[in-house]
C-alpha cells in the first residue's frame, strides 16, 4: 500500500497491520458527511425545481429518499481487510556475464 505525505514524498507501508481504528472511523465519518451533504443538496434541488422541471425534481426527491440508506450502509461497511504481507524473499540481482570477446591474456601483452 502506498501513501503520500503532505510534502509529496511517497511513504510505503511495510507491515501487514491495518490502519488505526481512529483513522478508520474518521474515514467512515467523512464518507457519511459527504453523503448527507449530497442528500441535502438533492432535497434543496427538489424544492427549487418542483414548479420548473417536475421530472427532474422527482428524480432528486427519490435520490434524497434513498441516500440515507446508502450512506448508512457505506458508513457501516466495516474495516478494511488485512493487507497481504510483503514477501520476505528478495531475489539476487541478475549480473550480466562477460563474454570472451576482446580479452587478452597477460602473456599476449607486449
Amino acid at each position: 500500500m502506498e501513501r503520500t505525505k503532505r510534502n509529496g514524498s511517497e511513504v510505503f507501508r511495510i507491515t501487514g497491520a491495518r490502519m488505526s481504528l481512529a483513522e478508520d472511523v474518521r474515514g467512515r465519518q467523512r464518507r457519511y458527511v459527504i453523503s448527507m451533504l449530497v442528500r441535502t443538496l438533492s432535497v434543496i434541488a427538489t424544492i427549487v425545481l418542483w414548479n420548473v422541471q417536475r421530472p427532474v425534481a422527482i428524480v432528486t426527491l427519490v435520490a434524497g429518499a434513498l441516500l440515507p440508506y446508502i450512506a448508512v450502509v457505506i458508513a457501516n461497511a466495516g474495516r478494511e481487510s488485512t493487507p497481504s504481507l510483503p514477501s520476505h524473499f528478495v531475489p539476487a540481482p541478475v549480473r550480466p556475464v562477460l563474454g570472451d570477446g576482446n580479452l587478452k591474456k597477460s602473456s599476449d601483452q607486449s
